[in-house]
């Protein structure tokens, strides 16, 4: 065989070392500088000192694990709990059995899931509450003979798709009217139909997709074997605990604005009960945990890893001088040319920064007067911000939750680029069509 073909794609680590690199050394060439906030609350750009980074290049790994340390800890919890549950052999027989009674409508499934999931990221702005479903929903479709990536299309794009074309998203459009001067959640209506039109796509290309890779295994490769010494009453019980814990789940990210520290106490607290009812000794329940993490560690190396990249360009005051050039070129665009560079600017930081909040902070107060002066609405912008905050997560290493849900699923993270980088491209230029009637058509709200 040709030595070429055989030459294997970068793996994660060396993809993101490198990428660390070209940072550090974007370091010595652009010219730094950041945005300072008066007190008046306006928001300016102004340089300061050049701080190459050399061998923090090396440190930036530490730094990553502490800017991450909260991401990190939750998956290493959430993974050593889901090790736990699937010790029992619960879920394996709770999926055996739903294969049975879904039959031929396991299509159907996909489909509700994914209008599901995407409603969770356009009501309540779902991303890091996506990890633990990773867990359950991958060994369901692979039971019924598809892939994992089917089911990272199913909960984590789904999940992104209504992030991105949300309608009552406190993250991203809350933040970005507030910050504007808009009416809280208005031009719902225009939002609505992008949500449809987006998700209904997704569900197009989802079926599409596992139809393409449908297997048709035999039983036994099919459906996940069951461990044995737990009897069916128990594992109906442990079955029965796990839906309490996503229906609290639910409840508590919704109702009580719960977050990662009371989510990853809500799993192990079902980690330690489904132990219990499994007939489990506290050493084997203690076991079973510490395994459960050491599974996921390579995604928590990743995240941590990941972070060092914003490490190196916040250190080396280049992150602000990146954005600010990127804003300096919408000068005399015109309405339309204005907004799309706006879109390509969100779109591009957001690879660098996924925090909606951090770069709402920093673009919205700028773009907003100048939407004024152009005679662009305030709600275009927003929509700009949205579409360019939300497509990216799918494929950025800086997104501790890609990572991290990359791991639940055991999918390589060079595997995944290469696969979804057309799907993201296609969403990108889907984000700017829609983003034209906002300048072209009379739509309410905007």
């Amino acid at each position: 065989m040709d030595p070429i073909k055989r030459r294997r794609f970068p793996n994660t680590y060396v993809i993101i070392s490198a990428i660390i690199l070209v940072c550090a050394l974007a370091t010595f060439v652009v010219p730094p500088g950041q945005y300072v906030t008066s007190g008046d609350g306006a928001v300016a750009f102004e340089r300061v000192e050049r701080a190459p980074q050399t061998w923090q290049v090396f440190s930036s790994l530490y730094e990553g694990f502490v800017k991450q340390a909260g991401i990190i800890a939750f998956i290493l919890i959430v993974g050593g709990a889901f090790w736990i549950l699937n010790s029992t052999g619960a879920v394996a027989y709770g999926i055996n059995r739903f294969i049975a009674r879904a039959g031929r409508y396991d299509r159907l499934v996909l489909a509700g899931l994914a209008v599901l999931f995407s409603l969770g990221g356009a009501v309540f702005g779902m991303s890091e509450e996506t990890i633990p479903f990773v867990g359950i929903v991958v060994p369901l479709v692979i039971a019924m003979g598809y892939d994992a990536i089917t089911g990272l299309l199913v909960v984590y794009v789904a999940s992104n798709i209504g992030f991105s074309s949300a309608f009552l998203n406190p993250f991203t459009v809350g933040i970005a009217q507030e910050m504007s001067g808009l009416p809280l959640f208005s031009g719902m209506g225009y939002r609505l139909f992008c949500w449809v039109l987006l998700t209904g796509a997704l569900v197009a290309f989802i079926l599409s997709y596992a139809s393409r890779i449908r297997k048709d295994p035999r039983p036994d490769e099919s459906r996940p074997s069951e461990a044995a010494g737990t009897d069916d009453r128990r594992k109906d019980l442990i079955l029965l605990v796990l839906l309490l814990t996503v229906v609290l789940l639910i409840v508590g990210v919704t109702c009580f604005h719960w977050y990662m520290a009371e989510i990853s106490a809500l799993f192990l607290v079902m980690g330690i009960a489904v132990g219990i009812i499994g007939g489990f000794s506290a050493n084997r329940i203690a076991d079973e945990f510490i395994s459960g993490a050491k599974d996921i560690l390579s995604a928590a190396l990743i995240v941590g890893l990941a972070s060092g990249i914003i490490v190196i360009l916040q250190d080396g005051h280049v992150v602000d001088s990146i954005l600010h050039g990127l804003e300096s070129g919408l000068g005399d665009a015109g309405r339309t040319g204005s907004l799309a560079l706006m879109y390509g600017t969100q779109t591009v930081i957001n690879l660098l920064i996924p925090s909606a909040t951090a770069k709402a902070a920093v673009t919205i107060p700028i773009m907003a007067p100048f939407c004024d002066m152009i005679h662009l609405s305030r709600q275009a912008m927003v929509m700009a911000f949205q579409f360019g905050d939300g497509f990216t997560n799918m494929i950025t290493p800086t997104s501790g939750v890609l990572m991290a849900t990359l791991g639940m699923a055991k999918v390589p993270y060079e595997k995944w680029v290469k696969w979804i980088w057309r799907y993201v491209l296609a969403l990108i230029v889907a984000g700017f069509v829609l983003l034209l009637p906002t300048v072209f058509l009379p739509l309410a709200g905007f």
